[in-house]
């Protein structure tokens, strides 16, 4: 920003400042409090969440375009300004807005880093354009319109009283060849010229400026909050010898195969000591067994809480290496967050007041019946203890984020009290704002929104569930075309440690394609559990979604390079997303008709990169289907009856395409999905014969 125009908007911001203290939001202090006061009225401002209680959420990079009812009584022009600050900046920002009609007015601000910002929206009456549209409409009826150039004179000499002294000059200088020109055509002209209303609207007087009542507020992250692919990983089963527990350097060794395979997030679950008290045995059985590892989730013993390493992982050394060798390979390292404890935990014996006791002297367990969870202690988010037991779980995020940690994909938070979660994430950004906090929240949609709006910056979601084309076109809307979308961003996940999904179960090598290519291009951020995914494991236990033999409750053993994996598959569709920018986002998500129920089509354009992305995937893991894509052709610029370039960017095939219908089949066995990208038109210095 220039000095002189920096100096302008803080002297603006003063002058805003002394008046809202001194007189209210409706008064200028240039001008008397007269009748005008209040006329201007602010209605219907967007975006915001609730009022404004909660802030709305962009990444950096991105805009913010508000848009409000401006308007006054009577024929009167007005005119409307975005008022924009940063959080540590005392001086308001200005942004002209621009009329789109019927009274809607809209600006956008730049969002160039993390933080937080602050908006809302003033309005005025524009004395100069209402002179101009009166002068306009006598002059177009034939009348004398010499009063009101003269009226014009003045309005340019009291727009300079007001204006900055090179401003002021070129106002005066504007005012004199008004008054001089005889010409009355040309006096018109000038009078009339666009560039000097809005020449005025940016320099001058705003006359009884009137400011909302109300501040909103944008929350401003980096962008792997909005853009990243995850990869879970069991630690303890990464051991490169048969029947060895794993540890951190056996993950280190495979990062460079994790990040070959195209992810830029490693998730690990829980890497504390884990209890031994009321530990689950294989496949959730009650009595363990000696050699059984129990639960990761399970945390705390002798040996340490939440802010210790599992011995035999490694120690906080190998932690940090780890995190460091990630970060040289692209990939962040994400710690799983769960406020909960094993019957072993320290924090039982040391801070009893912090758990829920039972009439019979015991600690209630966790449950969500039938399931009993016996070997987990939930906190007690009601003890008298509040502060205390707050205090502690901020210093355990913060001794992680000490360690290198970013990332925290938080396990159940929606059993925890919304007031913590609002306090935490608040405290930890103010410190450290490029932190990310997903939420694993597989609840009912208004609690999974409230955690959103509380400030979890990605949320687990109902996609695990949605299969059929009118469920992920119902669900994909209310995600990314309703208000949802200013507050929940979702990360897609096929599959989990808990949830092993029917499809998966009977669909074979053929439905984990087609799954991993929706939550890949569906969504801009998308995780997945391996190494099950990538080697197609879909055995469950009959009539529900859990593995059979999970790796929750026991140390697996994994040939990643089993024939028949998908890595390959994998790291081809992360390419395609790290390379094209449309697929870096999620607001953009378009549907499109194809003919066949079994073939979703749609697509997502980057306006700033010229990017355009169409996919098709076969939604029948069993036959192959065609059908005929519509492709939206006038929306992309492509006039009609043009041919257009078209490559598939899985396989790199290349077409030539005209018109709005082509027809596609995709085999489940070889291609269930296809990624298309294109462009509005061919470049004359391309040949034909290439593409054909």
């Amino acid at each position: 920003m220039k000095g002189q125009d920096k100096n302008r908007w803080q002297l603006r911001g003063v002058q805003m400042r002394n008046f809202q203290t001194q007189f209210g939001n409706d008064y200028h202090p240039h001008h008397p409090v007269l009748n005008a006061q209040g006329r201007v009225v602010i209605e219907s401002i967007t975006p915001q969440i609730d009022c404004g209680r909660f802030p709305v959420k962009r990444v950096a990079g991105e805009e913010l375009t508000v848009q409000a009812d401006v308007f006054c009584d009577g024929h009167d022009e007005v005119a409307a300004l975005l008022l924009f600050r940063s959080h540590q900046d005392e001086h308001w920002q200005e942004r002209l807005m621009q009329r789109l009609g019927e009274d809607r007015w809209q600006a956008s601000v730049p969002l160039p880093s993390p933080g937080t910002y602050h908006y809302t929206v003033a309005g005025w009456v524009n004395y100069f354009r209402t002179w101009q549209k009166a002068l306009h409409k006598k002059h177009q009826a034939g009348q004398d319109v010499a009063v009101e150039l003269s009226i014009g004179v003045e309005r340019l000499r009291q727009a300079a009283r007001f204006a900055a002294s090179e401003n002021a000059i070129r106002l005066d200088l504007l005012a004199e060849a008004l008054e001089e020109e005889k010409d009355l055509t040309r006096a018109v002209a000038l009078a009339l010229d666009p560039k000097l209303a809005d020449f005025i609207d940016e320099h001058a007087d705003r006359p009884f400026l009137t400011r909302y009542t109300e501040e909103f507020s944008v929350t401003v992250d980096r962008k792997k909050a909005l853009f990243s692919s995850w990869y879970e990983v069991f630690p303890r089963s990464c051991a490169s010898q048969p029947g060895k527990h794993g540890s951190l350097q056996d993950v280190e060794r495979l990062l460079p195969e994790i990040a070959q395979m195209g992810f830029d997030v490693l998730y690990l679950p829980p890497i504390h000591p884990i209890g031994t008290s009321k530990r689950k045995g294989r496949n959730n059985a009650t009595q363990a067994q000696p050699s059984d590892p129990g639960s990761p989730w399970a945390i705390g013993s002798h040996e340490g809480g939440h802010k210790a390493v599992h011995p035999e992982l490694g120690t906080l050394d190998d932690f940090r290496s780890l995190v460091q060798k990630g970060s040289d390979l692209g990939i962040e390292l994400a710690l799983d967050l769960a406020f909960q404890c094993s019957p072993d935990h320290p924090y039982l014996t040391e801070h009893p007041d912090w758990f829920h006791w039972r009439p019979d002297g015991s600690v209630q367990h966790a449950e969500n019946p039938p399931k009993k969870y016996e070997d987990i202690i939930p906190f007690y988010f009601e003890t008298p203890s509040w502060r205390e037991l707050w205090e502690e779980l901020r210093s355990v995020v913060f001794f992680w984020i000490e360690q290198g940690v970013r990332i925290f994909r938080v396990d159940n938070p929606h059993t925890k009290a919304f007031p913590f979660w609002e306090w935490l994430i608040g405290e930890v950004k103010t410190v450290c704002p490029e932190a990310i906090f997903l939420a694993e929240a597989f609840t009912r949609p208004k609690v999974m929104y409230r955690l959103a709006k509380l400030g979890f910056d990605q949320s687990y979601s109902y996609f695990t569930w949605r299969n059929s084309k009118q469920e992920l076109t119902d669900y994909l809307s209310e995600l990314l075309q309703t208000e949802v979308c200013q507050h929940l961003r979702p990360n897609f996940w096929p599959n989990t440690p808990d949830i092993l999904p029917e499809p998966l179960q009977y669909g074979g090598r053929p439905a984990f394609m087609i799954r991993l290519a929706l939550a890949a291009t569906l969504s801009s951020s998308y995780g997945i559990y391996g190494p099950v995914y990538e080697l197609c494991v879909g055995d469950a236990i009959p009539g529900t979604e859990e593995y059979r033999h999970a790796e929750k409750y026991e140390i697996k053993e994994w040939d990643r390079n089993a024939p028949g994996n998908l890595k390959g598959f994998i790291a081809a569709l992360n390419r395609v997303r790290r390379e094209n920018e449309a697929l870096q986002a999620n607001s953009n998500l378009r549907f499109y008709h194809c003919d066949n129920e079994n073939i979703i089509f749609f697509g997502k354009s980057s306006v700033k990169s010229g990017n355009i992305v169409l996919v098709a995937v076969n939604l029948d893991p069993f036959h192959p289907q065609t059908g005929m894509l519509q492709i939206p052709v006038a929306e992309f610029g492509i006039k009609s009856g043009h041919p257009y370039p078209v490559h598939d960017l899985l396989t790199g095939e290349r077409f030539i395409w005209q018109g709005e219908f082509n027809r596609i089949t995709l085999d489940p066995l070889a291609a269930p999905a296809r990624i298309f990208r294109t462009r509005s038109r061919l470049h004359k210095e391309v040949d034909f014969d290439y593409y054909l």
